[in-house]
């Protein structure tokens, strides 16, 4: 048995999937398709979930995945790479194929990466904290050092927290705005003290200006869906004693 997902029409052709809480085994609050092995759910459920995820994107791949740190570092994997390593990273490149790279969310963005005509594929953990670090350049720079062509790379930001969920203060941004006055559209006024993200749009328009031509956005606000994503927001606000993460995966066929 596999697991529904959903693709992004600017990576046609390459295996991939945004992956949300439906088609696993999972239970309770983290009820079903909980891939996250920090959740605190049972270890065989999280390794069915993510076969059923394997499965539905690529069956016979290898999952390769992270420990998630809110960074910048993207690291490469090929055939002699340790898959079950998890390394202190958060975002993957590589051009061998059977690899899915793995991305953990729930609220954060997933965004996918490939170059089809060099055979280049890319995922990135980008939270805010990355996002501003650029977490997605390092991508990037990843996929040109296997060979991909920047002007050739196309991008999708899957689900992830949407604007009209994400209340911040203006500490937060005037962080941003200090890194980047033109960050000021982002934003949009909130109660006193307070303003709504658009943390997808700041990530696209970083991806626009880093070169990449073809981004796609999904649009699902991981919120605002309790029946469809998990969101640490949201199990924050309710009370929840865990919360579970989705998983984003990319990958090429053959090899």
């Amino acid at each position: 048995m596999s697991a529904p997902f959903v693709t992004a029409p600017t990576l046609g052709g390459i295996a991939h999937g945004f992956f949300g809480r439906h088609g696993g085994v999972s239970a309770g609050d983290l009820a079903s398709l909980n891939c996250g092995l920090g959740s605190g759910d049972d270890p065989a459920l999280i390794a069915e979930n993510r076969r059923r995820v394997t499965d539905a994107a690529l069956p016979g791949a290898a999952l390769a995945g992270l420990y998630q740190v809110h960074g910048n570092r993207c690291i490469t994997v090929d055939e002699d790479s340790d898959l079950a390593a998890r390394p202190e990273a958060d975002a993957l490149a590589t051009r061998t194929p059977g690899i899915l790279l793995g991305i953990l969310t729930a609220d954060c963005i997933p965004v996918l990466f490939a170059d089809r005509e060099a055979g280049v594929v890319g995922a990135a953990h980008a939270g805010w904290k990355g996002a501003i670090a650029g977490v997605t350049d390092a991508t990037l720079d990843a996929m040109e050092s296997l060979g991909a062509r920047r002007a050739n790379i196309a991008a999708a930001i899957g689900p992830c927290i949407g604007r009209a969920s994400y209340e911040v203060d203006d500490g937060f941004v005037q962080r941003f705005v200090a890194d980047d006055p033109a960050n000021e559209r982002f934003f949009a006024a909130g109660r006193p003290g307070h303003a709504m993200f658009d943390i997808a749009a700041y990530v696209a328009a970083r991806l626009a200006a880093a070169g990449v031509a073809r981004i796609a956005i999904g649009g699902q606000d991981t919120y605002a869906l309790p029946q469809d994503y998990f969101s640490y927001r949201r199990a924050c606000h309710k009370g929840e004693n865990s919360y579970g993460r989705q998983l984003s995966v990319i990958g090429l066929a053959g090899g």
